[in-house]
């Protein structure tokens, strides 16, 4: 549970509450089995002063004016991690028949011109490959920058953070996650967190299909190859070998499940969902499995195997073809085998977006550098998010750059890029930082200066602590710590302390030490003594 003062909040109003209970964290909230094998519907009464609203994810809700008394009833039943609260300085607009948006009235203005009219058309094409929306409405909520993840798929109420409210195509990638997810983990769960992927890679397969019947399939392909190069980048980090590149993970007694979500539980099980499509050979009759399966198992948990015997049982042709035993591709390798997907789409209807991002990358790195030949090649600011930020991803692959590259780039996009949305100019920041680049790091203390967000904060910051400008960092905490939620203060607090002797205290009294908030670092969160660190890792819960 995350309880906020008002300085915490856009409008600086009132005080804010939010539960994020995946993986296992509402057992702080209320008793529960927490685990996603056993699911119950439920009922909330929750008392609030007035003028604070009070939402949670139910599909049942009234108010007593009188006694200032909300009560909730969840009629179909879900998992513990999936029951959610969150009360505050909110108010509404309806953004489709079936939905509407929640945020602090300074926000709201900015959420209904981004979502009013596109989150039916999103429900509509979900539903014409995988059946109908079981939970009845589907609303939003914007949360403060404290929230811990990108997003959340709570039922009937997707959480998402405020902050990538100004990156368009990242908000509409991850709310159509979240909205696959209504189908693919919320109806049908994971009975075990080792198999997580059954939620996220088949949410993440959906989320594409669904992109690529409203925003085509060049679009779908690029958003694949920029997640796709992340998965790459973190294997490189972990090594092949790491355990927690399998898609059923052990987890060992006492480990957090939300220590071993990483992307190969999003990529690596895409890419196994999407090879399953492969088979059928056209994804429609995949869909059409996908349907049955929904029908036949919602309001339950599965293991993989339920999975996988009923894709060849639909299929029968393919049981007789022994799909699951063809050599180095079988199904057992897939689920066990440590290392990268065994295979990958083909991507090459997204080629009309991803060839310029490779020319351009080629251009600036090919030595020798014509600079005038490489900046005139693209103009970015015509180019989508995605395409910039797999630019800049794969200039940050290369850092430390030669100097006069760097001089170059900055030259040809900083000011350009100073216009851009967070998720381009973050990245744009780590260059200048992991390069030292010095005549551009009063944008990094802008940028630090005006962030309240784990997502763009963390990543600068473990730059920051790993090369030469920790006490920069330092200057810039110092002055920035008063606008931070303490369990954000404290994971900064212990980068900037590694190698050094600990650093003064900072008041946490709304902290324990053993707080489950503490793990929620991101959906995506560290391994547990991994090499890896979320600024090799961007990606939506």
């Amino acid at each position: 549970i995350w309880w906020l003062d008002p300085e915490l909040t856009y409008g600086n109003a009132k005080p804010f509450v939010f539960t994020q209970g995946h993986s296992v964290c509402n057992r702080s909230f209320f008793p529960c089995f927490d685990t996603p094998a056993v699911k119950c519907t439920y009922s909330a009464t929750v008392k609030a002063p007035a003028g604070i609203q009070v939402l949670m994810s139910a599909t049942q809700s009234t108010y007593l004016e009188e006694e200032d008394v909300y009560q909730f009833y969840m009629e179909y039943p879900v998992p513990a991690y999936l029951v959610a609260l969150v009360a505050g300085d909110l108010i509404h607009a309806d953004i489709g028949p079936r939905s509407r948006v929640w945020a602090e009235p300074c926000l709201l203005p900015t959420a209904i011109s981004k979502l009013s009219g596109i989150v039916e058309r999103w429900l509509t094409a979900a539903e014409s490959l995988y059946g109908p929306y079981i939970w009845g409405r589907y609303d939003i909520v914007f949360l403060p920058p404290s929230f811990p993840i990108v997003a959340m798929e709570n039922p009937c109420l997707t959480f998402i953070i405020s902050s990538i409210l100004e990156s368009d195509e990242f908000l509409i990638i991850d709310i159509i996650h979240e909205v696959a997810h209504s189908w693919f983990g919320n109806a049908v769960t994971n009975a075990t967190w080792e198999e997580m992927w059954l939620s996220e890679g088949l949410a993440t397969y959906a989320q594409r299909r669904i992109t690529t019947e409203t925003y085509g399939a060049a679009f779908t392909c690029l958003e694949t190859a920029f997640r796709l190069d992340a998965l790459h980048r973190q294997m490189k980090f972990l090594g092949e070998d790491n355990p927690v590149s399998k898609l059923q993970v052990k987890l060992e007694p006492g480990v957090n499940p939300s220590n071993l979500m990483n992307l190969f539980t999003y990529e690596k099980g895409y890419c196994f969902v999407y090879y399953l499509s492969q088979l059928c050979g056209d994804p429609r009759h995949f869909d059409s499995f996908l349907r049955a399966y929904i029908e036949k198992y919602k309001f339950t948990s599965v293991v993989a195997q339920d999975l996988l015997d009923s894709f060849l049982n639909f299929f029968p042709e393919l049981k007789e073809q022994c799909v699951e035993s063809k050599a180095g591709l079988e199904f057992e390798r897939w689920l066990n085998a440590t290392g990268p997907p065994l295979a990958e789409p083909d991507l090459s209807q997204g080629s009309s977006l991803t060839k310029p991002v490779e020319t351009l990358f080629e251009l600036w790195t090919t030595e020798p550098l014509d600079s005038v030949a490489a900046a005139s090649s693209a103009d970015l600011s015509k180019w989508r998010t995605f395409q910039t930020v797999l630019f800049l991803d794969r200039l940050l692959d290369g850092s430390p750059l030669p100097h006069e590259l760097i001089k170059k780039l900055s030259e040809c996009y900083s000011s350009q890029l100073d216009s851009m949305n967070a998720e381009i100019r973050i990245r744009w920041l780590q260059i200048v930082v992991r390069n030292d680049y010095y005549p551009d790091l009063y944008k990094v203390r802008r940028f630090l200066e005006n962030q309240m967000s784990r997502m763009y904060t963390i990543p600068l910051y473990e730059d920051l602590c790993t090369g030469t400008l920790k006490s920069f960092a330092l200057e810039i905490f110092y002055q920035t710590q008063n606008q931070l939620h303490p369990n954000l203060r404290k994971t900064i607090q212990q980068i900037l302390s590694q190698g050094l002797n600990p650093l003064p205290s900072i008041d946490t009294t709304a902290v324990t030490t053993d707080t489950p908030a503490m793990v929620l670092e991101d959906k995506v969160s560290e391994a547990t003594n991994s090499a890896i660190s979320l600024r090799d890792v961007n990606v939506s819960a």
